[in-house]
C-alpha cells in the first residue's frame, strides 16, 4: 500500500491518520510542497483527474479523495471500526465528516485566499460562520467524548479542518470547553501525533505560524513515520 500526501495537505493528513489508526502497513510518499503542489507528482496526475493528494495505491487498486479512502480502509480492515455501528449512527457520522469537509472547510479556504487582506468583510464573515459551526459542534460534544459517540472518521476530519482554521485566524476559545477537551484528546492520540508532528515541523522550518496548541508536537516530528520518503 502506498499513500501519496503532502506536508501541508489537510486531506492527505486525514487519510494517513486513518491508516495509522487502523494499524496498516503502508509506504508514505510525500509530494514536495510548492504553491498548489506544483510541479505535480506523475502518479498523482495519472490517478487523480484533479491532480491532488491524497492518492492511495494498493496492488491494482488506485483511488483518490480522503473520504473514499476512509471507506476503502473500513472495508479492508473493519477492526478497529472507525464508523459507528448501526446504520443511523453511521449515517450521522458520515454527515458530520461531509459537513466538516464541504461546509465548514469551505469558509476556511476563503480565509486562506484572504490572507493578504485579513480585514476584508469577507474574512470577517467567514470567521463568523466558523464560530457558528464551532457552537454547533460544542453542543454535540456536551454529552459525549467524540462527535459521533465513538471515535470515528468524523473526528479525524474535523480535527484536521479545525487545525487549519486555527492557523487561518478562526480559533477556538474558552467559551467552548467541550471542543477544547475534545481537541486535547485528539491531539494526544498516537496516530494524530505521528502525522501532525511532521506538519508542525514543516511549518516551523518554513517560518509559518504554528497554533499554540500544537507547539509540543514539534518534537514528535520523526515518530511513527516508517516508510516515508520524499519524491
Amino acid at each position: 500500500m502506498r499513500i501519496y500526501s503532502g506536508p501541508l495537505s489537510m486531506f492527505g493528513a486525514k487519510a494517513e491518520i486513518a491508516a495509522r489508526e487502523k494499524g496498516l502497513n503502508f509506504e508514505l510518499i510525500m509530494v514536495p510542497f510548492v504553491s498548489d503542489y506544483e510541479p505535480k507528482h506523475p502518479e498523482v496526475v495519472r490517478i487523480n483527474p484533479k491532480q491532488q493528494v491524497p492518492v492511495l495505491v494498493h496492488g491494482d487498486l488506485e483511488i483518490f479523495d480522503s473520504t473514499q479512502i476512509f471507506e476503502y480502509l473500513e472495508d479492508l480492515k473493519p477492526v478497529p471500526a472507525l464508523w459507528p455501528s448501526g446504520p443511523a449512527a453511521r449515517a450521522w457520522a458520515r454527515i458530520l465528516e461531509l459537513k466538516s469537509d464541504e461546509v465548514f472547510f469551505a469558509h476556511i479556504i476563503r480565509l486562506m485566499n484572504l490572507r493578504k487582506n485579513p480585514d476584508a468583510a469577507a474574512a470577517a464573515a467567514a470567521k463568523q460562520v466558523a464560530l457558528a459551526y464551532y457552537r454547533e459542534m460544542e453542543a454535540i460534544l456536551s454529552d459525549r467524548r467524540f462527535l459521533a459517540g465513538s471515535f470515528s472518521y468524523a473526528d479525524i476530519a474535523f480535527y484536521m479542518a479545525q487545525l487549519f482554521a486555527e492557523r487561518m485566524g478562526a480559533p477556538l476559545d474558552a467559551t467552548m470547553p467541550a471542543l477544547l477537551r475534545w481537541r486535547d484528546a485528539m491531539s494526544a492520540r498516537p496516530a494524530v501525533r505521528s502525522v501532525v508532528g511532521p506538519m508542525v515541523k514543516f511549518l516551523y522550518s518554513s517560518k509559518r505560524p504554528v497554533p499554540d496548541f500544537l507547539a509540543d508536537l514539534a518534537g514528535d516530528a520523526a515518530a511513527g513515520r516508517e516508510g516515508q520518503r520524499p519524491v
